[in-house]
């Protein structure tokens, strides 16, 4: 059985993404070898909240960008979704934006994602975040899922040898 993973609002933004400063080349780099490569060893969803972040901006690329993710599985957003973002803005998991980092964080828990896959490493894919994620998750009877970046998840050709 494949692992799933939560393709978060950041993920289809790097790739097309047009900046020319070193990090954010390589972060392109590291997303498009992902997405390019290793995508189909998972089980990918995301959330209508990707799809409606994306639709907002005004950015070169957009169409490209929406369609990167245009045959990815939405999951549904259950009642319970609501109340899981109240309980991370409310413990200080999360910033108060309720469309934000929570959603995306509640979704992959509620959905059971074994990753949560982003480049937002201020509040998602932070270590010094992750035992309070893990501690809150564990008080709200949820499935933790491993919050991380491309990079941290290519497999390496070396590695398969």
């Amino acid at each position: 059985m494949k692992k799933r993973v939560y393709i978060e609002t950041t993920i289809p933004s790097f790739y097309y993404e047009v900046r020319d400063e070193p990090e954010i080349v390589a972060r392109r780099q590291w997303t498009k070898d992902w997405w390019d490569k290793q995508r189909h060893h998972y089980e990918l969803v995301t959330s209508l909240a990707v799809v409606e972040e994306l639709e907002k901006g005004d950015y070169p690329m957009k169409r490209k960008t929406l369609s990167l993710i245009s045959d990815v599985p939405i999951l549904p957003a259950d009642e319970a979704i609501g109340e899981i973002v109240e309980a991370y803005i409310v413990r200080g998991v999360m910033p108060k934006d309720p469309a934000g980092d929570a959603l995306h964080l509640a979704m992959a828990s509620f959905h059971r994602c074994d990753f949560l896959l982003t480049w937002n490493c201020q509040h998602l894919a932070n270590a010094n975040k992750f035992d309070h994620i893990r501690r809150v998750n564990t008080l709200l009877g949820l499935f933790i899922p491993i919050l991380t970046t491309p990079f941290e998840l290519l497999v390496w050709e070396e590695d398969k040898k």
